[in-house]
């Protein structure tokens, strides 16, 4: 395996699979199946999954909604995903843990930096929820922010989109797809990764981003394992 620790990024729609709203079950068991078999190689994973399947705050926000008290609507969103998540994991016998950054005792463990890293230590799946624990910031930045605490070596983001194009491939037949990127050429380019905060933050502490299709079987295994799968970004 090209990586030994990786965190995961999954958004929130990526759960609803052909569904318009909540979870679909049979995309959990796919995506559990997936990371099955990388941590059966001894990859160490965590996992941050966004909450946009069920609530999205800055979307109740521009319904009138207080946009604070729609961003904690949304971290409790991704707690739900993330206990979906554990649900599936564990029928695939993967011991796992679920972190949460506001404290909810009764379901998750409150996000502490050195036991979720030796939750991993052990082999555990550690999944992230509650975003950073604060409103205003993206589920993208949880992600960064996990990625550097605990150590991982890459964010593999896990999309629909097979990388990062020129525009929009479902909008743009023309669009070309990107291999390799720098972060510069995204900024400069004005290419959407993640959010300025969150693509900032993984530039400033050089951690590269790999960009891929989550819903084709076997592309996570390809991409720890090092095929050029997706758009990796790097320095």
């Amino acid at each position: 395996m090209q990586y030994k620790r990786i965190l995961l990024k999954l958004s929130g729609e990526a759960l609803m699979g052909s569904r318009q709203y909540g979870i679909d079950p049979d995309r959990l068991q796919e995506y559990a199946k997936e990371i099955k078999e990388i941590t059966d190689k001894g990859v160490e994973v965590a996992v941050v999954i966004g909450g946009g399947n069920i609530f999205r705050g800055l979307a109740g926000a521009s319904r009138g909604m207080d946009r604070v008290q729609g961003d904690h609507m949304g971290m409790l969103a991704t707690v739900i995903n993330g206990l979906a998540l554990q649900s599936a994991l564990e029928d695939e016998d993967i011991p796992t843990r679920l972190q949460s950054a506001i404290k909810i005792n009764e379901v998750a463990e409150p996000f502490i930096r050195r036991k979720a890293i030796r939750h991993l230590e052990k082999g555990r799946v550690v999944i992230f929820g509650g975003g950073t624990g604060n409103p205003y910031f993206t589920t993208d930045s949880a992600a960064v922010l996990r990625a550097i605490e605990i150590g991982a070596e890459v964010i593999l983001k896990g999309t629909r989109v097979d990388g990062i194009y020129t525009s929009d491939p479902e909008k743009n037949l023309d669009a070309t797809k990107f291999d390799n990127i720098s972060f510069e050429d995204v900024l400069q380019k004005g290419l959407k990764v993640m959010d300025t905060t969150a693509f900032t933050l993984s530039q400033e502490n050089e951690l590269p981003i790999i960009v891929f299709d989550m819903n084709t079987k076997g592309n996570l295994y390809k991409v720890v394992s090092g095929e050029n799968i997706g758009t990796k970004v790097n320095l």
